[in-house]
């Protein structure tokens, strides 16, 4: 019997794993269901260390996000994974934008956070393709591979005698006074405690569990491009809208890359299938359990106009274009070139609202990450030790 099982490999499913391991609770297993490691979430992200700037002060989000850039750039420094430092760029480009850059101005100063407002000018001395009425500049916004990372945080899970099981799909789950048994596609698997790291099916595992977990998770695809070669030095630093508070996207923006490129992306389109990373993939099970869920119909009424601008700009170039060239007029249809999209794990709750902060839920013996939004990869250290101390803490 292993001390404790881990359920996904993504950046959260492996740093807990390693936090585990690493306090000597072992042994530990790592149940992934694809053959591959960090596919889902880790693998289709824009790479971004986030600083923090977005969150509400005091949330865990803020707090972790805090910790986790200084101890995601340490760990990527110790073990030869590369970072780079290159800033980040919040632009207006309309009054409404300026006022909320204020905003966001002052959540810097209480979330602690070293952050410069720029005027036009400044703007345009420092990006001379880049447009805007102003500019927040955090200097702490990094970039890195986080897959690289969580195939490092489980290399040294199997180095210190841990297990990696890779094809491996629970299917269902019981729980006694003194352990979990894991029905899997592969046979039994028993552990003392499990903790569920599954990103996209967070919500069908923790029901598996036996919870009934008040949000239910809705699939939204974000779409990248990248751009061509001869256009990868457009920009020095991030480039990012100002995001819209009512929502938990923060629209498409500009990324350098550390192996110097440059993409840009990504919009937000409900999925129809939480794995269908192709334009136009539907699953039937996905769609039925939308179709059915009170909080998506909420979700859609209310954001008729933001959803149908970015249903169309998912199919019309031009109009993705559009949103670009907002902020970076040079850029044209040709300079853009699709790549795989990702899908982000949102929960939502049943009077349609979106859950902003991570989510827990657990019973005896397992632990449930059941929303862990961005920035879960910069903040997925710290989130382990969280993890992990209240996986112990219980009885």
């Amino acid at each position: 019997m292993y001390e404790v099982a881990v359920v996904g490999s993504g950046i959260v499913g492996a740093a807990t794993a390693w936090e585990l391991t690493s306090k000597g609770y072992g042994p530990v297993v790592v149940i992934e269901k694809e053959q591959t490691v960090a596919g889902h979430q880790t693998g289709h992200n824009s790479g971004v260390i986030h600083a923090g700037i977005y969150y509400e002060p005091g949330s865990l989000k803020a707090v972790l996000c805090r910790e986790g850039a200084a101890a995601t750039k340490a760990f990527a420094a110790q073990y030869g994974i590369p970072v780079r430092t290159c800033g980040k760029l919040l632009v207006a480009t309309n009054p409404l934008e300026l006022e909320r850059l204020a905003a966001l101005q002052k959540r810097a100063e209480v979330n602690s956070i070293d952050a410069e407002t720029v005027d036009a000018a400044e703007l345009r001395r420092r990006e001379p393709h880049i447009v805007g009425l102003g500019a927040l500049f955090v200097r702490e916004t990094a970039i890195t591979d986080f897959p690289a990372i969580a195939a490092k945080l489980l290399d040294l899970v199997t180095e210190a005698g841990g297990e990696l099981r890779t094809g491996v799909t629970v299917t269902d789950v019981r729980e006694t006074t003194d352990a979990v048994t894991l029905q899997t596609n592969q046979g039994l698997i028993q552990a003392r405690r499990v903790v569920f790291c599954a990103g996209l099916q967070a919500d069908r595992l923790a029901r598996l569990a036996g919870l009934a977990p008040d949000v239910r998770i809705v699939p939204f695809r974000g779409e990248y491009y990248d751009v061509v070669p001869d256009k990868v030095d457009l920009v020095k630093t991030l480039i990012y809208p100002i995001p819209d508070p009512s929502l938990p996207f923060l629209g498409v923006h500009l990324t350098p890359t550390v192996t110097g490129g440059l993409n840009v992306g990504p919009n937000a389109v409900l999925g129809l299938a939480r794995e269908g990373y192709r334009k136009g993939s539907v699953n039937w099970r996905d769609v039925r359990d939308l179709a059915t869920y009170s909080g998506m119909w909420r979700v859609a009424r209310a954001n008729v106009r933001v959803g149908s601008r970015e249903l169309k700009n998912s199919w019309w170039k031009r109009g993705y274009l559009r949103e670009c060239r907002k902020y970076c007029p040079e850029l044209t249809l040709s300079d853009l070139t699709p790549r795989e999209a990702g899908i982000r794990a949102q929960a939502v709750m049943r009077d349609g609202s979106f859950v902003h902060d991570f989510l827990l839920r657990r019973t005896d013996r397992t632990l449930h990450v059941i929303n862990a939004p961005s920035p879960a990869a910069t903040s997925a250290l710290p989130i382990a030790a969280h993890l992990v101390s209240t996986l112990v803490a219980a009885p």
